[in-house]
């Protein structure tokens, strides 16, 4: 059985492997960085139930139901996705943790002094996946007990012509690869912004909007990707701890989403 699934419409082309996004065509472009390209090593992926580095709190999250071990952006990437259902047009899929389990910590011990990672509470993450004309919809749920302390951001990487010369749009400002390249590895925010538009020389427009997010955050090393971030959360700049007073409180079920337009 093949681990890949296929979205496909008229306008466009959408292809998952293993609930990671690998490929979004239109007219047979491709907006997706694909693996392999420099860059990054993936297309996309999630943070959560932190983001950014943690090792500046010697790896722990401070939470009411005691200290938790987790590496940068968490440890839902190290969980694997159970695919749910899928048709021509959707495809669902799920990660269940149960809490307290240790779980590989795939940074030790070349990136991390830490091997294994764990969280103090059970829950089950959904990633679903809808293709509608020449829109993509993910939606993310977060079934949880409440008042379970979280972050959570969504990090996709989209191509670019490798000339450097893209632009981006938000918050009535227009922003540059020049600006994301000075951010280095803290990313670039964009705060207090639902929308942010990629102005791709050699595409058509990428409009991504979000839901529930509130953040964008940007980064870069080179002229060929570039990844767009919904956060619910920026921890960079800032000496901000790694403690559920930072975080948001569950509500038992929570739902972000993202559409990402081809203009």
């Amino acid at each position: 059985m093949s681990s890949r699934v296929l979205l496909e419409n008229k306008a466009c082309k959408v292809a998952i492997e293993k609930g990671e996004l690998i490929s979004f065509t239109k007219d047979n472009l491709e907006y997706i960085h694909q693996k392999g390209n420099k860059g990054w090593r993936n297309s996309d992926d999630e943070m959560f139930p932190v983001i950014g580095p943690t090792s500046k709190n010697n790896f722990r999250v401070h939470t009411k139901n005691g200290d938790a071990i987790q590496d940068q952006h968490g440890l839902l990437r190290e969980l694997e996705y159970v695919l749910i259902s899928s048709d021509e047009k959707s495809a669902k899929f799920i990660k269940k943790y149960k809490k307290n389990t240790q779980i590989n910590n795939s940074k030790y011990p070349v990136k991390s002094t830490e091997k294994e990672l764990s969280w103090p509470f059970n829950f089950t993450f959904e990633k679903n996946f809808t293709l509608e004309n020449d829109v993509l919809k993910i939606e993310f749920i977060i079934n949880s007990n409440e008042g379970m302390p979280f972050m959570l951001g969504y990090h996709p990487a989209f191509m670019l012509s490798n000339s450097g010369d893209e632009t981006l749009e938000a918050n009535s400002k227009t922003f540059t690869l020049d600006d994301v390249y000075k951010a280095g590895s803290n990313a670039f925010p964009i705060l207090n912004s639902d929308k942010i538009i990629l102005k791709n020389i050699d595409r058509k427009y990428l409009e991504i909007t979000t839901k529930n997010f509130n953040n964008f955050m940007l980064w870069t090393e080179v002229d060929n990707m570039l990844c767009i971030e919904p956060i619910t959360q920026y921890t960079s700049y800032t000496d901000q701890k790694f403690s559920e007073k930072n975080m948001r409180l569950s509500e038992g079920k929570n739902t972000f989403s993202i559409a990402i337009k081809i203009l």
